[in-house]
């Protein structure tokens, strides 16, 4: 029997679980090169993970749900151990013994906070989602991510193009919604992995990098400068691949959004001092939740933005992932605090 999604309640987060290894470093180094490193500290990863955890620190009155594969080890169980700390529901968080967990190396220079990853794809690799029964599961929305980081799921499907395009059917058969995010990789496989899974999306949650590449549009200009006119032209073409119901596109200076019925919304990020920012690892991801718990909520598309940029200035406090999230109304009040960037006008 289909449940609608407005009988439903709670966000099941599947795909990448991740334990980040943040190593601060004073300069990233050339080959065959010395760095040092400063300091360290061990995080979550991965686009569940991280918006769980979130969502968790944010106060979110709904259930949470974890779907994915760990290792049988130590990294493993910090990941459990977080989850029932932040009463991350992990009955679908399935342990192996034929792979470990995965981990990523964070390394993040001093100066600027720019992170340059090396990744352990470990149990992430194996996961497929079958065991997911969407309609025992009772959320309202199914989060996807990352696309181009589950290699079981890229796996080709003769009905709906990939394996993770027809996991996002099922569950929108099921009656949940059903949201999507993508890694950041420089390579060509964005329109063959990502687009056939766009049929099957409610709401789409990407930076302006993954936009960019899925679709085919430069959103940056030569000299760095944001493409309001090629940020727009992505949206449309995403919404043309499929997406039912709403793009969001974030990315450091604001976040971006088009509906299904054309209608756009724009909010710049917060002016934050550059002492303030201890990192950017899990900003998108901390976007994320914030638009998320906005969308899951009913809150306009607005409010839904603002509460994006907000929690993503919180997360920048941190050097890891999701350690700088505090509880919504704090980070709402980062908006008062610092104020905002001007207005992203739009360059018609």
């Amino acid at each position: 029997m289909k449940t609608n999604s407005t009988s439903r309640r709670g966000l099941l987060a599947g795909g990448n679980w991740i334990i980040d290894q943040v190593k601060i470093v004073d300069v990233f180094p050339q080959r065959e090169s010395l760095a040092n490193i400063l300091r360290q500290s061990q995080g979550t990863g991965g686009a569940p993970f991280n918006v769980a955890v979130d969502l968790s620190r944010l106060g979110a009155g709904f259930p949470l749900y974890g779907a994915g594969l760990i290792g049988k080890d130590t990294l493993g169980d910090a990941i459990l151990a977080e989850c029932k700390a932040r009463k991350i529901d992990t009955k679908l968080l399935r342990v192996t013994a034929d792979a470990p967990t995965s981990y990523t190396d964070v390394m993040t220079e001093q100066a600027d906070g720019r992170r340059t990853f090396f990744h352990q794809r470990g149990a992430n690799a194996l996961w497929d989602g079958k065991d997911l029964d969407f309609h025992k599961i009772k959320a309202r929305i199914f989060h996807l991510g990352y696309l181009l980081l589950l290699d079981s799921l890229e796996v080709p499907d003769k009905k709906y193009g990939t394996k993770a395009a027809a996991l996002l059917a099922k569950a929108q058969a099921a009656g949940m919604k059903t949201s999507v995010d993508v890694v950041s990789e420089d390579s060509d496989r964005f329109a063959r992995i990502v687009s056939p899974s766009l049929k099957y999306v409610d709401y789409c949650i990407l930076n302006e990098i993954e936009a960019g590449k899925t679709t085919g549009f430069k959103i940056r200009q030569a000299d760095g400068k944001l493409d309001t006119v090629g940020l727009r032209h992505a949206a449309g073409a995403l919404l043309q691949l499929g997406v039912r119901e709403v793009v969001v596109i974030h990315f450091p200076e604001g976040g971006f959004a088009r509906t299904r019925d054309g209608k756009d919304h724009w909010q710049p990020s917060l002016k934050l001092p550059p002492k303030y920012i201890a990192g950017t690892a899990g900003a998108g991801d901390a976007f994320c939740a914030g638009a998320l718990l906005g969308l899951h909520e009913g809150w306009d598309l607005q409010k839904c933005l603002l509460t994006g940029v907000c929690v993503a200035a919180a997360s920048l406090a941190d050097s890891t992932c999701t350690a700088g999230v505090k509880p919504l109304a704090a980070c709402l009040a980062l908006a008062k605090k610092f104020g905002v960037r001007p207005p992203l006008e739009p360059e018609y």
